[in-house]
C-alpha cells in the first residue's frame, strides 16, 4: 500500500492551494467529511485558495452558492476558477458574430451569453439558421441528456466549417462510490473522431487554464510564483498531469476517481508522479 503524508504538513508549505472541486471538497454525497476544516484553516493562516475546475455546467456565482449551500461560506465566486471561462475568453478573441451553439444545460451557457454573441442551444439549429453558426461549444453534462443532440452535433459539423470548442475534458465523472457517468470530454472525442475534425479543449489538463489561474493569482499577490502553489486533485490524468506540466507540486487524494488500493498501479503505469499523496484534503 503507497505510504501518505498528512494534508496540513503539506499546506504549511505554500501560500497558495489550487483545489480540484469534484472529487477532493465534494462527491456524490456532499462536502467530503471535514473539509470545512480545512477551509477555516486556510482563512486563519491568510493563505489565498482557488477552486480550479473543469465543471463548465453553471457560473461562478452558481458554483460558490453550491458550495455555500452545503456549508462551504469562505467560497466566493472570485474564488472559481472555471474551464467556461476559457471558453468564453476565446469567443470573445475569436468569434466576432454569428450565432454559437452549444450542447448542455441552460446553466453552462451563462459563459456565452456574457460574451454579447447569439447563443442558442444545438437543438434550436436548423436549416433556417445553420449558415449563421460560428462556432460550437460542448459545455457540461451535469443532469443533460446528450442523445437527441449527439448525431445533431455531428452532421453541423460536416456542413459548416466552425471551431468546435470543449469546455470539459473530463471524460468521466463519479455518481457514486464505485460507479461513473460518460462526461462531456468522452463524447466529445467520440464526435471528433467521427467527423475527422481537430477540437479545441479547455480544463485540466491543458495549461491554459493554469496559466488563467496563475495570472488571476497574480493580478492580486504578484511576489508568488509557481513554487508557492499546490494543486490538489483525485485524477491522474488532469489534475496532477495538469499542475505538474505547469510547473507546479501537486498532491493527490484518495477522495474522488483514485483510489488508495489502486494508486500505486495507476502512478506506475501512467508515469504521472504527484509531489505528495494525501488520504484528503482534510486537515
Amino acid at each position: 500500500m503507497i505510504a501518505t503524508t498528512d494534508f496540513k504538513s503539506v499546506i504549511d508549505q505554500y501560500q497558495v492551494i489550487f483545489f480540484d472541486s469534484f472529487g477532493v471538497i465534494k462527491n456524490y454525497k456532499g462536502l467530503v467529511p471535514g473539509i470545512e476544516n480545512t477551509f477555516a484553516y486556510l482563512e486563519e493562516q491568510q493563505k489565498d485558495y482557488y477552486i480550479v475546475t473543469n465543471d463548465a455546467s453553471r457560473s461562478p456565482l452558481q458554483l460558490a452558492h453550491s458550495f455555500n449551500k452545503l456549508g462551504l461560506d469562505h467560497i466566493t465566486p472570485d474564488k472559481v476558477i472555471s474551464s467556461g471561462m476559457l471558453a468564453k475568453e476565446y469567443l470573445d478573441l475569436k468569434v466576432n458574430d454569428g450565432i454559437v451553439a452549444f450542447l448542455g444545460t441552460p446553466d453552462s451557457a451563462h459563459y456565452l451569453d456574457s460574451s454579447g454573441l447569439h447563443v442558442l442551444p444545438l437543438s434550436a439549429i436548423n436549416d433556417d439558421n445553420i449558415s449563421q453558426v460560428n462556432a460550437l461549444v460542448f459545455m457540461d453534462d451535469e443532469g443533460f441528456d446528450w442523445f437527441q443532440d449527439l448525431n445533431k452535433a455531428v452532421n453541423l459539423l460536416r456542413k459548416r466549417s466552425i471551431p468546435a470548442i470543449v469546455a470539459n475534458a473530463d471524460d468521466a465523472y463519479p455518481i457514486s462510490k464505485q460507479d461513473v457517468s460518460i462526461a462531456i470530454g468522452a463524447l466529445a472525442g467520440m464526435i471528433e473522431r467521427i467527423t475527422g475534425k481537430k477540437f479545441i479543449r479547455f480544463g485540466k489538463p491543458d495549461s491554459q487554464m493554469f496559466t488563467f489561474a496563475y495570472e488571476l493569482v497574480r493580478q492580486s499577490r504578484s511576489s508568488v510564483n509557481k513554487k508557492d502553489i499546490l494543486m490538489v486533485g483525485d485524477t491522474l490524468h488532469t489534475d496532477i498531469l495538469g499542475g505538474n506540466k505547469f510547473g507546479l507540486d501537486t498532491v493527490l487524494v484518495f477522495t474522488g476517481n483514485t483510489l488508495h488500493h489502486d494508486a500505486e498501479t495507476h502512478i506506475n503505469a501512467t508515469g504521472i508522479l504527484p509531489t505528495h499523496i494525501c488520504e484528503s484534503a482534510v486537515v
